[in-house]
Order: structure tokens, then sequence, then C-alpha cells
């Protein structure tokens, strides 16, 4: 545990980091995230966060290595897309028991390894280390190089038992890991000046293929996308792209600035939501490229594009404006949808009356406050009773948010959209916008809210006793039978 302990000393001392630059060497060694509590790890553990980040890697077996539970709760909880191989699918753990707790499970792991390779033959094989092999002191990555060595294939450990962290930190230990043995194992056939990394971009629901095909227009190859729809040798190959989007925030901040050090690669942050920050993005992009050797007429390309894309987007969103205008919006999300999905909704003309800021970092909270002023209503923590209480005191007309925020909605009868990662919809890019505004419009004027708002028979009207003609016969009663003049009991005629 000593090298993870200097990995996760390592990742908190970020110098791409602005806010932990600000603190003192002490505080540093604190690290950025608070230690969880018993029961806090609901909301994702560190192995939650590398296995998130990683399984979007399509062609590479992910293997598990503890309980069961630990591969069951985390499998495919992201919706993220392939347009290729279908492995990251499947679930591999070695399911751990308790003679493997006492005995210990290295053993049990490497005949897995053999097994997942001799049944799949993957390119690479991703190894997971969760919280009771690592207490128990399973060498994953001892039993990783043997498999290495005797399998000839690449077999990579990922150290990221729960315990150690939060969500957050588990995605920057995940991207150690490709630091540490995938980028700059292998080289492309050929490069252009024209190769992009993007950095923190799941492909969830789809939409890294709502951007690419602009990018193919301009002739810009994305080299690697980690993680989305990603094969290992890409990721291995992308030590070599020109330039690199970092999309999720500071999710992996780390990733992108090691390859910066190590490879050159100058990067920046951008958001593909909304039709202001697609466009922003596309130009820096260009721009990078064309500091490292593009030709100039890319940004004329690039400008052209835009002024085409934008004019159809927003032809195809003028319908809806007028009816989604002023609607006051309550977004429940985090991380780098807490301010991009705010600037998108601004866009044509709806009000954010609350955003969430639990998975969010001091830079995106920062970047809040650029769009929405210095008053605006940021939540670290909302509870379900809370947001009933906004949602039932109509102080919102919709709210979007992940899965888990739905039934608070529901229960306040207020109309409600999925914007998390276990959405249905792509909303990235300038089709990705309007496909948003198109289902915020039906969310919020279909005709169920008003039904299910109307009162129930029984309560239109008081009922009692004396508004009631005890006399009259029951509709349908047969003529053979008439009501009991007193008490209950029916007689036959």
């Amino acid at each position: 545990m000593s090298s993870l302990s200097s990995t996760v000393q390592d990742v908190f001392n970020e110098p791409g980091c602005g806010k932990n630059q600000g603190k003192s060497e002490k505080e540093r060694k604190k690290g950025c995230t608070k230690q969880l509590q018993p029961g806090a790890a609901a909301g994702g553990c560190a192995f939650d966060g590398a296995k998130i980040a990683l399984q979007p890697v399509t062609d590479v077996a992910h293997l598990v290595h503890g309980p069961i539970a630990c591969e069951g709760n985390g499998w495919d909880n992201r919706g993220a897309k392939s347009s290729g191989s279908m492995l990251y699918r499947t679930g591999f753990t070695t399911d751990i028991n308790e003679t493997d707790v006492i005995f210990g499970g290295e053993k049990r792991l490497f005949k897995a390894i053999r097994e997942v390779i001799e049944k799949y033959d993957p390119p690479a094989v991703f190894v997971y280390q969760t919280c009771i092999p690592a207490l128990t002191g399973d060498d994953i990555d001892a039993v990783c190089k043997a498999a290495r060595e005797k399998f000839g294939k690449p077999v990579i450990p990922i150290n990221a038992p729960g315990f150690v962290g939060s969500k957050n930190l588990g995605n920057k230990l995940a991207g150690e890991a490709l630091l540490a043995h995938v980028i700059g194992t292998e080289e492309p056939e050929y490069t252009t000046p024209y190769d992009i990394n993007i950095i923190g971009e799941y492909n969830l629901s789809g939409e890294l293929w709502q951007i690419k095909p602009l990018l193919d227009e301009l002739g810009i190859r994305i080299l690697a996308c980690i993680s989305g729809d990603a094969r290992y040798s890409e990721i291995a190959q992308a030590h070599r792209a020109r330039a690199a989007m970092m999309v999720c925030s500071k999710a992996m901040i780390n990733v992108a600035r090691k390859m910066e050090e190590r490879y050159g690669i100058p990067f920046f942050e951008g958001s593909f939501y909304g039709i202001g920050d697609m466009s922003e993005s596309l130009r820096e992009i260009a721009r990078l490229l064309i500091e490292r050797g593009a030709d100039a007429e890319l940004m004329t390309r690039t400008e052209a594009l835009i002024a085409r894309e934008e004019a159809a987007a927003w032809e195809a969103i003028t319908p809806y404006k007028a009816a989604l205008d002023g609607k006051r919006v309550l977004l429940i999300t985090g991380g780098v949808k807490s301010w991009s999905v705010v600037a998108a909704l601004q866009e044509i003309g709806m009000e954010v009356v609350g955003t969430s800021t639990k998975k969010s970092t001091a830079e995106d909270k920062q970047r809040l406050k650029e769009i929405m002023g210095e008053d605006a209503h940021m939540f670290d923590e909302l509870a379900p009773r809370e947001m009933y209480k906004i949602l039932k005191e109509a102080r919102a007309d919709i709210m979007l948010s992940g899965g888990r925020s739905q039934f608070v909605a529901l229960k306040a009868k207020m109309p409600w959209m999925d914007v998390n990662q276990e959405k249905h919809h792509a909303y990235a890019g300038y089709v990705g916008m309007v496909a948003m505004v198109k289902e915020m419009h039906k969310a919020l004027f279909s005709p169920i809210w008003a039904q299910v708002r109307m009162a129930a028979p029984w309560e239109s009207q008081a009922l009692t006793l004396d508004s009631l003609d005890l006399d009259r016969p029951i509709a349908g009663t047969p003529a053979s039978v008439a009501p009991a003049p007193t008490g209950g009991r029916v007689e036959a005629a």
C-alpha cells in the first residue's frame, strides 16, 4: 500500500489546479477530498470512479479483483456506447470468498487472468483492486507483472480500492495507471499535424459521435479519446497527439498535465454542451493545432463550419424558444455539467434557480459564478426534502438531474428530465443542444402533468350520508333484488 499512498499524495499535489497551488505544503499533503465516512460511499468510491473512467475502453477485459458485489454494483452504470468491440460490457470478477480472505487471493487472480486471456484474447486486461484484497495484502502489481511475462499481453493493475477516497480521486488514480502502464507504449502507423486527444469524454449515450463528424469535416483526427469508445492501442499511442482537450472538468487533469510535461502536448478545458461553448471549443482546438504546425486555413474552415452549424441549430430551436423562455430549472448534477448545462440553458432564455455542486471542483464553482453571477444558488448538499419543497412551492418549472432524484420530482408532480450518465439521449454539440431543447419541451408540456394534478373523483366533492339517496336502487341491481328497507340485509322479492 506504500506505493498507493505515494500515488495518492502525488495526485493531491496537482500543479494543474490553481486552488491547490494557493495552499500551504501541509494543506496540499492533506489532499483535496474529505475522508469518506461509513455509508458516504453511496455517491461513489475510488474504485467506482476508476471503473467508470476506464470501462469505456471497449476492447479491454475489465477484471475486478474482489467480491462479486463490487463488480455487480459498478458494472456498466454509465451507458457508454461502442462503435466496435462489446467486450467491455462483459463483467469479469474473481469473486473472492472467505478462503481467499484467509489464505490470500493472488493465485485466484492469476488463474482468472489466464482464463480471460484464453477465452477472449483481449489486447489487454485491466485488473481493478478493491477494498478487501487491498486490506488483506494481495499484491495485484506483482500478479499483473507475472501474468504479463507469462502470457505476453499487457495486464494493467488499477490500484484504486474504494476506501482511499472519493469517486473523483478514483478517476485520477485510473489516469495514473494509464500514464504508468499504457500511454506511450505503442507507436501509431502515421501522424498528422491535426491529431488531437480528448480527455475525460466517455461517449455517454453516444455523445462523442455528435462531435466526431464535425472534427472529421475539418480534417482533425481524434488520435485517442480517453476513454469514450476507445481502443487500447489508441490510448497507448496517445502521446503522439499535437493538442488535447479536457472535457470532464478536473477529473483527469493529472493525465492532461503530465502528458503536456512529458510529451509537450498543450491542452485546454472546454465543453461540448451548448451552442456557444461548442463553438469556442472548436476554435480553441483549431488555435492549438495551428500553433503546433497545422495550416492557418484551419481557422477559416472552422469559422465557416461554426457559422453553418449555429445557424442550423438556432433555426431548429426557434419554434421551441418562445415556450421555454423564462422557464425556471432546478439542476441537480455535478462536475462539468454543473456549469456547462447552465450555460446551455441560459442560451435559450431559461432561468436556473439552483444547481448542485456536490461533485464539482473549485474551478467548476468559479465558472458557475462567472456564468450566473455572484448570487448564484449553489448547493453542496440538497436533501430530497429540500428538492421536494422547491418543486412543490413552484419555485422551479422542471428539474434536470440523474435517475436517483427523479422520484422526488414525480412525487411533487413536476416535470423531470434525465441529464446525467444514465440518460438515453445525447446532448453534446449542436445537434445535441437541439435534442435537449426538444426533450425539455416534451417534458414541460406533456398533458400528463395536468392530469396527475387534478383532484381524484372522490376528492372533487365531499360525500356525506345526507347527500346519498339510500333508497335508490344500485345501478345494475337485478330486478329480483331490491334494497333492504332497514339495515344491510337484502331479501329476495
